[in-house]
């Protein structure tokens, strides 16, 4: 029975790194082996019990070079204490620790490409060197053709090593026909959505690169009165963001109903409120896990074209992908999806729907990825 490691800098969040992480991990048990889980905080042990693996906290999210070579000396410990058959790791720190422990213990090393990830502030060539690590796996998983694309155009890796596997949607959860009414009702109620407005929704953080403002643009162009939703955490730390949005939103005036609604528990049901997605990045998304999900539940989808968008929005088909920064073309997209007639919306609900069962379902993503573990797995696992 092999046992997987995965390392991470933490698992309680919401995101991608850590929802993927959880989907391996089940699938990791499911396929009746043994999951390990490692990262930086004590407190994600009851996430990694419920994705049927033994969590190991240690100080992994800790950039300190200092302390670097003694976790590598208790991850190295671990790997041989439990007997870990493969190393995955999934965050540029983490992976320097877990490279170094796995290549002390002997164990094939493999990462996942989450991002683009930036040079940053700190000079080009160092940051580069910094982000490299994630090239250093026997096998390099990319999680759309742009990242995959990224990789070879900005690092020395052999395309051969990299294997693209696009993110899953979890279709038991994400299917209209399971979402009750009252659910819907229930979100209604909270937001207060008002009867009779169409409704313009953007999931994700109160964060500027999400393109907030661009839609608030948008909409200051449509004649159409609309309910507009943002969906999704804000954080203290960006509190000169949000006071922006809201001063966009009052220049609005009484044209639109604009709501900042916070984190949301129930994302299928908040979908299924909306009549239009929208999704302005700013910055391409690596994969695009919102156009996804929406599309998933049959609603119409408007994403600026770069990233992952276009491999996850069909253009006139699922959705309509919009040159990035156009808000002339962002309004007359919104526009012309709220005038679609019932037969279009129909249509481009079942594609939308057909587009991600085809590409982006959950068992896909974890189906290829045990296949990347078994091409480095010892032949007797």
């Amino acid at each position: 029975m092999p046992t997987v490691l995965q390392v991470l800098p933490r698992l309680g969040g919401s995101g991608g790194v850590e929802r993927e992480t959880q989907y391996i991990s089940r699938a990791i048990a499911g396929a009746g082996w043994r999951s390990m889980i490692s990262s930086g905080e004590e407190a994600d042990g009851e996430a990694a019990a419920d994705a049927g693996a033994r969590h190991a906290a240690l100080p992994v999210a800790r950039r300190n070079p200092v302390q670097a070579p003694g976790t590598i000396r208790r991850l190295a410990r671990l790997i041989a204490e439990e007997d870990v058959d493969l190393v995955h790791a999934r965050s540029r720190w983490p992976a320097w620790l877990a490279y170094y422990a796995a290549r002390r213990a002997g164990r094939p090393f493999i990462t996942t490409f989450h991002g683009a990830y930036s040079t940053g502030a700190a000079p080009m060539k160092l940051k580069r060197r910094y982000n490299a690590i994630m090239t250093r796996g026997a096998r390099v998983i990319a999680i759309s053709e742009f990242i995959a694309r990224h990789i070879v155009e900005n690092y020395t890796v052999e395309p051969g090593r990299i294997r693209t596997i696009p993110r899953g949607v979890d279709l038991a959860a994400f299917d209209p026909a399971r979402v009750a009414p009252d659910r819907l009702a229930a979100l209604r109620d909270a937001w207060r959505v008002p009867e009779g407005l169409p409704v313009v929704m953007l999931p994700g953080r109160l964060t500027a690169l999400k393109g907030h403002l661009a839609l608030l643009d948008a909409l200051a162009r449509i004649e159409e009165s609309v309910c507009c939703l943002f969906v999704g955490a804000g954080d203290a730390n960006r509190a000169g963001y949000r006071a922006r949005v809201e001063q966009r939103i009052a220049a609005l005036g009484t044209a639109h109903d604009v709501r900042l609604t916070g984190p949301c528990g129930d994302m299928p049901a908040a979908y299924l409120l909306a009549d239009i997605v929208v999704s302005p990045s700013l910055r391409p998304e690596a994969f695009g896990r919102v156009p996804a999900e929406a599309q998933a539940l049959g609603r119409p989808v408007i994403v600026f074209a770069h990233g992952g968008a276009l491999e996850t929005v069909l253009d006139g088909e699922t959705g309509c992908l919009v040159p990035p920064g156009d808000i002339d073309a962002l309004a007359d997209s919104i526009r012309q999806t709220l005038g679609a007639s019932p037969a279009e919306r129909s249509r481009v609900a079942s594609a939308g729907q057909a587009h991600v069962r085809r590409n982006f379902t959950l068992e896909g993503m974890c189906g290829a990825t045990l296949d990347v573990y078994r091409e480095l797995l010892p032949a007797s696992s």
